[in-house]
């Protein structure tokens, strides 16, 4: 006998138990597979477990029974046993904002590409923080935690390390951890930014945020204030509420209300969007009158109504880097953090004014 086979019953006693087991459970087992195929479960394991020893007679019983009961093979229960995951934790706040929602598309499909799947945990209601959320992912055995919203403590951080889960930090910083961190160069799109309107000669200029004080938005609105401060410009300054369109309709209504103003910086694209809108509302002539950029260069920027200068950050390179310090830590190549500061550039497009 085959070492891989094991002694079976009759096709049609076979049929009957496994209709008799699987009206009590859900999930087709590597059991009820081998039980079909006449073989033993270790080698139902080894046939779906690429570069495994199995022969072909048994290889393709094993794959035509697997096909009868459409069975799947159970990889988070391999990841508990061997200790060893293909899951990627990522922990991330305001998932529906352009720019978010397209960094989550772009990773989480980059991942299946190279085989990994993407746990997603929403931080929108982490009243507390993130911690609970990351020891959550940590159950999970995840190869490494990518963390797009919030700042982990450096005690949390501590525990995935010790836990040989790589900690990766985008668009936001944390000193003195052992977690990566990729960054947009924040600092240089808003001195980017200052520069194109003071080179299209605006003289009375504001700056617009939120009252959402990320990291991002507080590096962006300061970096751009310093700079036109060394021109001997005290800029106007809105920021209230939440980064949405309707906050930048908001600042238009009332920093155009208050100061006659003739160019403004909007920490993000989706604030400039909502203030070209209701600068429009207020009579202002876009260009002529008011020159505007943005930051992020999300896809309604490049909208026919808007058609928006603004400073890119590139999805693809952020995408890649973060892709890079995962498969770093899969691949064994050492435990060397990664702080990675990605370029920018400006986009031109038809809300800023010739150069004077």
């Amino acid at each position: 006998m085959d070492a891989e086979q094991v002694p079976i019953e009759a096709p049609s006693d076979r049929e009957d138990h496994l209709k008799r087991d699987r009206a009590v459970r859900n999930f087709v087992t590597a059991e009820d597979v081998a039980r079909l195929a006449g073989v033993s479960r270790s080698a139902v394991s080894r046939t779906f477990t690429p570069g495994a020893s199995v022969s072909a007679d048994v290889r393709h019983r094993v794959q035509e029974a697997a096909k009868t009961l459409g069975y799947r093979v159970n990889r988070l229960a391999r990841s508990l046993i061997s200790d060893q995951s293909n899951l990627v934790g990522v922990v991330g706040a305001n998932l529906s904002l352009p720019f978010m929602a397209r960094q989550l598309d772009e990773l989480s499909r980059a991942l299946l590409r190279r085989g990994m799947q993407c746990l997603l945990l929403n931080a929108a209601e982490a009243e507390q923080g993130i911690t609970p959320l990351i020891e959550l992912i940590l159950e999970f055995r995840v190869r490494a935690i990518v963390v797009m919203s919030g700042s982990p403590p450096s005690s949390i951080i501590d525990e995935c390390v010790a836990n040989g889960v790589r900690v990766i930090l985008v668009n936001r910083q944390a000193d003195d951890t052992e977690a990566d961190t990729i960054v947009s160069d924040d600092l240089g799109g808003a001195r980017i930014a200052a520069e194109r309107l003071l080179r299209a000669g605006c003289r009375r200029i504001g700056v617009v945020g939120s009252g959402a004080r990320t990291p991002t938005q507080i590096r962006r609105r300061v970096a751009f204030t310093d700079c036109i401060e060394e021109a001997g410009i005290k800029p106007a300054v809105w920021a209230l509420n939440e980064t949405t369109y309707e906050t930048g309709m908001e600042a238009a209504k009332g920093l155009l209300a208050s100061h006659d103003l003739d160019g403004v910086f909007c920490v993000t694209d989706l604030l400039a969007l909502g203030f070209l809108d209701g600068a429009r509302g207020m009579g202002r002539r876009i260009r002529e009158d008011l020159s505007v950029i943005g930051f992020d260069d999300i896809p309604q920027s490049a909208w026919a109504p808007y058609r928006l200068t603004t400073v890119r950050q590139s999805m693809s390179d952020l995408t890649g880097s973060v892709l890079a310090a995962i498969e770093r830590e899969m691949h064994g190549k050492g435990t060397a953090l990664v702080h990675e500061i990605l370029p920018v550039e400006l986009v031109e497009r038809a809300t800023v004014r010739f150069n004077t």
